[in-house]
């Protein structure tokens, strides 16, 4: 059991607040309006997040199990097919996968620790910037040895259980986490340049956002929570039984929303005062960011806060999708927790070096058609696993699990039940169908 309520908010938080938030919402949003993408994300957030992470919840608070055997039981007690217990499978084998990579690009933004610390960006132009980035991640042994850096700590934080490991991890890493991000937002005030990131961020750019970006706001409102991947499900399992779900849902969400347009605040002041561009894809946080603080004042500090902030996300994300397959491992195989983190951490760190080695010496090899070991694992775990088992979830809850259940561990008013019923059985399961399918149009 978490401790409280709060310790299960910040919890379930660092589970959703990761490189999603820091990296991937400012530029997909710089890609596709402004206020217009974040208007259509708030009301994906609502509609589709909100509905699916409260089943998610509720299915492992009822459980009390790892996924694999929470869904299992509820299966049977709701004399529904024992195949339910798939969404276990499938959400554990894709927070596996994600793992893997995730370790990976986190040792990246640890590794940037220490160059902006060193003043590596001071005074680089683009095209040395870029030199940098593309030297580091070219270099097997280097990205390798980072990797290897995260990983461990997972490992250590996971192995020491919910109350002295994770709890305690994210009981002091989350606030530090809003410290930083708070500080790096006040700096951005005094750039010259902070009200044109803020109405950028927030006017309405109609024109701008098509129905690619609506998709695109779909899908980030729907992974950036960690749904799917059975973290949310684990964490619930360990939800005290007087907390309330919905609330504490809304509030995960909110929270999760609130990291990722002060992230934007941060970034787009940096991007203008320095003529950059705010959709500059994947290299906005490797290459364009330090670019920027390498010509401000202060920017060795300014950047090293950035990617320490960068890191306690990836920490507080990446214990959460190791702790189903670690929680499995426990109960199914009766090892001692120590051991399951060993196991599950030291596999992901083997399939990791994969991704590791797709920017240097396989970068020439291909999986699926045209993509790389970790575009492969990217695609199957974020785009094929985890919205079939958000699907999947929100049609379990809001059709099979016995009513009874349900009642009891919502606990809601009959108008506040009935909405949530048909966000759950209809509006959800519909929504991320279509971004499931057109990923494939």
């Amino acid at each position: 059991m978490w401790s409280s309520r709060l310790m299960f908010v910040l919890a379930a938080a660092g589970s959703a607040v990761g490189l999603g938030n820091i990296w991937r919402f400012p530029y997909i949003a710089g890609a596709n309006g402004g206020g217009s993408f974040v208007l259509v994300y708030l009301l994906c957030i609502a509609i589709i997040g909100i509905p699916i992470m409260t089943s998610e919840i509720l299915l492992g608070r009822a459980g009390r199990q790892s996924p694999i055997h929470s869904m299992r039981d509820l299966a049977r007690q709701s004399g529904a097919s024992p195949m339910w217990q798939l969404i276990g499978w499938m959400g554990a084998l894709a927070g596996f996968m994600i793992l893997s990579f995730y370790g990976v690009i986190a040792g990246w933004a640890m590794a940037y620790i220490v160059s902006s610390a060193q003043g590596t960006f001071t005074g680089v132009d683009a095209a040395q910037a870029t030199a940098i980035f593309n030297g580091f991640i070219g270099d097997p042994f280097e990205v390798v040895a980072w990797q290897t850096v995260f990983m461990v700590m997972t490992v250590v934080i996971v192995a020491r259980g919910v109350g002295e490991g994770i709890e305690t991890a994210v009981k002091y890493l989350m606030p530090a986490l809003f410290i930083l991000l708070i500080a790096l937002v006040v700096y951005a005030m005094f750039s010259g340049h902070f009200m044109e990131g803020v109405r950028f961020l927030f006017s309405f750019h109609r024109g701008e956002l098509g129905w690619d970006g609506v998709l695109m706001a779909m899908g980030q409102a729907f992974f950036t929570l960690s749904l799917g991947m059975a973290a949310i499900m684990t964490y619930g399992a360990y939800m005290p039984k007087d907390a309330s779900i919905v609330g504490t849902a809304t509030t995960i969400a909110l929270l999760d929303t609130l990291v990722a347009v002060l992230a934007a605040l941060v970034i787009f002041p940096l991007v203008f005062a320095n003529g950059l561009e705010s959709s500059s894809g994947p290299g906005l946080m490797f290459v364009t960011l330090p670019l920027a603080f390498g010509h401000m004042t202060g920017g060795q500090i300014f950047g090293t806060v950035f990617f320490i902030l960068v890191t306690f996300a990836a920490v507080t994300s990446s214990i959460s999708i190791m702790e189903p397959a670690v929680a499995w491992l426990v109960e199914r195989l009766y090892v001692p927790r120590k051991w399951a983190a060993i196991v599950v951490g030291g596999v992901a760190w083997a399939l990791g070096l994969g991704t590791a080695f797709s920017f240097n010496i396989w970068s020439d090899v291909t999986i699926l058609p045209g993509k790389s070991f970790f575009d492969t694992m990217d695609f199957v775990s974020n785009n094929v696993m985890l919205p079939l088992g958000g699907m999947l979830i929100a049609l379990f809850a809001g059709w099979f699990l016995d009513a009874k259940i349900r009642n009891d561990e919502l606990a809601l008013s009959p108008g506040m039940f009935a909405i949530w019923r048909v966000l759950v059985r209809f509006v959800a399961p519909a929504a991320v169908f279509v971004v499931f399918v057109m990923t494939f149009v």
